[in-house]
């Protein structure tokens, strides 16, 4: 039976749920009635996935690189802090898609003025562009790494993807799954790899997990720890995560909806540690291998690339390299059609064909990215992809105040409102957030 629009926390919505959330695809994959604890795990794995993959996108490897190189493994706290606020964040995310039959972009739909939903959907659209022009140039320069490929063509070659993610949906929502699970893996092991060849100080690594008030004090050092921050918890995932639970068949059921709660959740908090191992091993690669060795100014990911094998005496490493960044790069092109089109049919409940939506938000991201290429080269996209993270962070707010708001509210969330522990927890978080980014503005302009 396919999960329906929930009955009890109507009352808190002006309006009756209106068209599902990805309709093409909702409630489309079945969870085995009685079975075992593993067999439900199994069903409903798979949208944590999907969200990982933007926490481990190209973006995060410029602001990982640059900050290992620069400071060591000082920065490793920021990566763990802030992929707990992301685990936090998505399972909000999930319990509002599941608990109320909404995504995120249609919650706010519901509850905001006609202007401030256009404003947000504004904000959003920028963040989605921002996320979309790091994977961009990411896959450009894999594509140059690996086979020569000059930059310019490789960014207008990541147009073409929408083929790909077109055809998987088409076949089935396990499809998308199952080809970003093969290559969160294939970039696992590349970085397991590239570990074990860089050598790096253990005990400094665990040292640098425990938070430091000097990234505070540091412009420059906070400038690339927000950097991580916002390539870490992307506002378009709060979006993406709170309508993909819904392709699972719950039922309305308190006991189902809550029971998909608990699963939905678990499933994200996994998923979100392997972008931890990933983010982790990037900014540690980096820290054991140029920190301190005159090579602390790398940050572009070409430079990172070229310095990989006579530094670590293997071409491996490099090749390595570049083969988990096209994963990654092509992996979050992936969810980014997704996220795209759930921001718009939720905001502004218009529909088209996502192939156009795709090709409109992927031509966004290219123009300036072909201008950065064509005027300065591979070296002007390490500093373009940290600005794009910054950007991203920079629309957080806009994101998670609503769907913390959304989640304590038993009105609009009835039974399966957040626990009063949880929604602490996310008030201190969205208030972290919007501290931090005050500050890196104060910063950036005195």
């Amino acid at each position: 039976m396919a999960q329906e629009t929930p009955s009890t926390p109507l009352g808190g919505w002006r309006l009756p749920a209106g068209s599902v959330s990805l309709p093409e695809v909702h409630g489309s994959i079945a969870i085995p009635e009685g079975a075992g604890f593993w067999r439900k795990l199994f069903a409903f794995a798979g949208p944590g996935y999907l969200v990982a993959v933007g926490y481990m996108d190209p973006g995060n490897w410029a602001t990982d690189l640059a900050g290992g190189a620069r400071y060591g493994y000082t920065l490793l706290s920021v990566i763990m802090l802030s992929n707990l606020m992301a685990i936090l964040l998505q399972a909000l995310a999930a319990r509002l898609g599941i608990a109320s039959g909404r995504d995120l972009a249609q919650a706010c739909r519901d509850s905001y003025s006609r202007p401030a939903v256009l404003a947000l959907w504004v904000l959003c659209e920028i963040a989605i562009a921002a996320c979309d022009l790091a994977e961009v140039i990411g896959a450009a320069i894999a594509l140059n790494l690996l086979f020569g490929l000059p930059l310019v063509w490789g960014v207008t070659l990541t147009a073409l993807d929408v083929l790909i993610v077109l055809f998987l949906q088409n076949r089935g929502f396990r499809y998308v799954e199952a080809l970003v699970v093969a290559l969160i893996l294939a970039i696992a092991g590349s970085f397991a790899v590239e570990l074990w060849l860089s050598r790096p100080d253990f005990p400094a690594v665990a040292v640098g997990f425990v938070p430091r008030f000097e990234i505070l004090r540091n412009p420059q050092m906070l400038y690339i720890a927000i950097g991580i921050l916002g390539a870490t918890v992307m506002p378009h995932n709060l979006y993406l995560h709170s309508s993909i639970v819904q392709t699972r068949m719950y039922t309305d059921s308190e006991e189902s909806r809550r029971e998909a709660v608990r699963f939905a959740s678990i499933d994200s908090a996994v998923a979100l540690m392997f972008a931890l191992f990933i983010n982790a091993a990037i900014l540690v690669m980096a820290s054991a291998t140029f920190h301190g060795t005159g090579h602390q100014d790398v940050a572009d990911i070409g430079d990172a690339y070229q310095l990989l094998s006579p530094l670590l005496g293997t071409t491996m490493a490099s090749a390595l390299f570049a083969i988990a960044l096209l994963c990654s790069g092509q992996n979050a092109t992936l969810t980014g059609t997704l996220a795209g089109q759930i921001v718009m049919e939720g905001f502004i409940n218009l529909r088209i064909r996502p192939w156009l939506r795709r090709l409109i938000t992927r031509g966004v991201a290219i123009v300036p990215a072909i201008i950065v290429v064509s005027l300065y080269g591979e070296h002007g996209t390490g500093a373009l992809l940290i600005l794009s993270q910054v950007v991203l962070s920079l629309q957080l707010p806009f994101a998670v105040f609503p769907l913390v708001m959304f989640t304590s509210d038993r009105k609009k969330m009835g039974a399966l409102v957040s626990p009063a522990w949880m929604q602490v927890l996310a008030w201190a978080v969205a208030v972290i957030i919007a501290l931090l980014n005050a500050w890196l503005l104060y910063q950036t302009f005195t």
